[in-house]
């Protein structure tokens, strides 16, 4: 293959008196020369799969099956109950609205109208107490830079200027003046896309005033921190702000809105992640993994407020905990071996019942205001579309309240758990899932899926993407290896810094477990994740070349000696530490960091590397300099491909025909590179 040529140069960092060459540093820069690449690469990349015959076929079964309504949970601001709406094939989903005296239903936002090819997204939506009142933030071509645009909801006319150079914030109002938001100052000039965010900031915009005039609250050079959200109580007597440096543990302060006064700093450092679930006037309860590395619900003071001074609501188990409030209520979900189980408790921490789930699978919802006595919940899994139920706070009933009709038989598959062990001895489940009456000849198509990192867990959700995936006969298979939430800090912790390389060996001992047990073989094998998975896939590939036909690093941190140099990639140190850090830690993180462990001549994988031109959250050049560094040194046959999404960011926000034009391209190439023929 005749690849797009990268400018070369001679570009070498020092590290602890060691030399590291960078011979693709140019592709950092958003100059003349990269852009030039990138479109070269964009080109080669269609050319090679506009030539898969059954492209087309693949892209004709996503979008059948994906045409199909899509209805949200409601949820009530004012006097009207507000749901979300996706007909089937719409760009973006719609928020509509029913008047809760006239019945009439009309359509409140838009997005669809926010840009012409609809991908302008909307990211938060926030109304004030009494309902009249509501700010949303807008993201433009996936970018986590957002604006805020601030209307009337009764008439829906905007009312106050465009707050522009928003970023990672929530929106959250007090009173009728105004509301709380976080931002950093914009980079220079130029880097925009990629300058390092470091010192988050929250102010308060009062309507009717310039953003200029925004009052600065906490943050910026007093109290540098990288990650600050803030929010107003349901009672509205609190401001709580929550303070990290890392995407693990943060400090709390809380103010009393109502008595005024400074910032009370609840604790310290940043061992622990605390956040404040619910209010009941001086009592504020602690969602928090201190002394509880899988969680538990504490209860404190607003004169004392101190962690030694907690006392448990809900105790930590040996499953980890999540936590929702809604109608007076806590709802503890525990997750056991990834799959869900839900109890409802009063606030005294007293079980009032546990809640009959209709399967194993995953739940979201559960949450709502404190009068509310009907809340909404979901649940899913591999082999089931997401439903929404009802349920009765005080009865304890559930009913369905949407039902989507997917062209999708539930009872034509089978969705399995399975336990294997790692490198190391340890037992990690993986949910495998595939078509009834798949034979395990070791020749089936096989997407070996995770992300391993940040405390995230994989719990099963449905997916059309996978539908069509196994209804042309493939396995879908997940394990959720160590770096994950799925076993509380302990997992999470047992995949970062020095012990980061068990994930990609509980990932490798995952692949070598399906080829063992003759559902695939390594001629049929694809390996695929996506940010932090692009990591462990990117890894595994350099480490691993032979376990697998197929790779799919998706939008992946790649370059681990630098990835901390561009936008909000300082924050992701607990996970990965930093080649600064010590002499130990470099070598460890150069041992492994895909970009420098590209060796030529070696065989690897028929690769296509998925990157965004506007991702600000992992910037393209991790993906690009990867791509560089494997086209020019790929050892046989097999295409290294650049996927380049133009006009998109990290993956949020994205279009529906923009997903449903990756995953068919993503299919095409893995059936196509195991020779597979449709």
């Amino acid at each position: 293959m005749i690849y797009p040529k990268a400018l070369k140069g001679n570009q070498t960092d020092t590290y602890f008196e060691t030399s590291v060459a960078d011979p693709f540093r140019d592709l950092e820069n958003d100059s003349e020369a990269t852009k030039k690449w990138v479109d070269e690469e964009v080109d080669f990349s269609q050319n090679y799969l506009s030539k898969i015959p059954f492209r087309e076929k693949i892209k004709d079964q996503l979008r059948d099956i994906w045409n199909y309504e899509k209805i949200g949970a409601p949820f009530k601001e004012g006097d009207y109950t507000y749901f979300y709406k996706n007909n089937g094939l719409q760009a973006q989903s719609v928020l509509y609205r029913t008047n809760l005296k006239t019945k009439n239903i009309e359509v409140f936002l838009d997005p669809n109208q926010f840009s012409e090819k609809g991908t302008t997204s909307l990211s938060q939506l926030s109304f004030n107490k009494k309902g009249n009142l509501a700010a949303y933030s807008i993201s433009e071509g996936g970018s986590d830079w957002n604006k805020i645009i601030i209307i009337d909801a009764i008439t829906k006319k905007q009312i106050d200027e465009t707050l522009v150079d928003v970023k990672f914030s929530g929106i959250s109002w007090q009173g009728d003046e105004g509301f709380y938001y976080s931002s950093y100052d914009k980079p220079k000039e130029g880097t925009v896309l990629s300058g390092m965010t470091d010192k988050h900031k929250v102010y308060f915009h009062k309507l009717g005033t310039k953003q200029s005039e925004d009052k600065l609250i906490f943050g910026g050079e007093k109290t540098p921190r990288r990650y600050l959200g803030a929010d107003v109580s349901e009672d509205q007597r609190y401001l709580i702000i929550s303070a990290a440096n890392a995407t693990n543990g943060n400090e709390l302060y809380i103010k009393d809105l109502q008595k005024g006064g400074d910032f009370i700093q609840i604790n310290k450092g940043f061992d622990i992640n605390a956040s404040i679930v619910d209010t009941e006037g001086d009592e504020l309860y602690i969602f928090t993994d201190k002394d509880a590395p899988n969680m538990r619900l504490v209860k404190a003071n607003i004169k004392n407020p101190s962690p030694e001074n907690w006392k448990d609501v809900i105790p930590q188990t040996d499953n980890v905990l999540g936590i929702s409030s809604g109608g007076g209520y806590f709802f503890a979900t525990y997750m056991v071996d990834a799959i869900d189980q839900v109890k409802q408790y009063d606030k005294a921490g007293k079980l009032i019942r546990e809640i009959t789930l209709p399967g194993k699978g995953n739940v979201g919802g559960f949450g709502g205001k404190e009068k509310e006595k009907e809340l909404y919940f979901s649940f899913t899994n591999y082999i089931t579309p997401g439903t929404i139920y009802k349920f009765n706070v005080e009865t304890g009933k559930s009913e369905v309240y949407q039902k989507p009709k997917v062209k999708f038989n539930p009872d034509d598959y089978v969705s399995e758990q399975v336990f294997y062990t790692s490198k190391d001895g340890t037992k990690v489940p993986m949910m495998i899932n595939y078509k009834k009456g798949t034979k395990l000849n070791g020749k089936n198509p096989t997407i070996l899926y995770s992300y391993g990192g940040f405390n995230i867990s994989l719990q099963p959700a449905f997916s059309v993407v996978n539908a069509v995936w196994m209804n042309n006969g493939g396995i879908y298979a997940v394990p959720n290896i160590r770096g994950g939430g799925e076993y509380g800090k302990k997992w999470h912790d047992a995949g970062t810094k020095m012990q980061k390389k068990n994930v990609f060996d509980d990932f490798i001992a995952a692949g070598e477990y399906l080829q063992s047990k003759g559902y695939t073989s390594k001629e049929y094998m694809a390996l695929s994740g996506r940010s932090n998975g692009g990591l462990l896939v990117g890894a595994t590939m350099t480490m691993r070349p032979d376990l697998a036909k197929v790779a799919f690093p998706g939008v992946g941190v790649l370059d681990m000696l630098r990835y901390n140099k561009f936008t909000a990639g300082a924050g992701w140190s607990y996970d990965y530490g930093t080649a600064e850090d010590s002499k130990e830690m470099f070598e460890y993180l150069k041992s492994y960091s895909p970009v420098h462990n590209v060796k030529s001549g070696t065989c690897y994988p028929s690769t296509m590397i998925i990157t965004s031109d506007h991702d600000d959250r992992v910037v393209p050049a991790h993906s690009f300099k990867f791509g560089a560094e494997l086209q020019e040194k790929q050892g046989c046959k097999n295409p290294i491909l650049l996927r380049i999404e133009k006009n998109a960011g990290h993956g949020a926000g994205r279009s529906t025909e923009q997903v449903i034009g990756e995953n068919a391209d993503l299919i095409s190439f893995a059936l196509h590179e195991m020779g597979v023929k449709l």
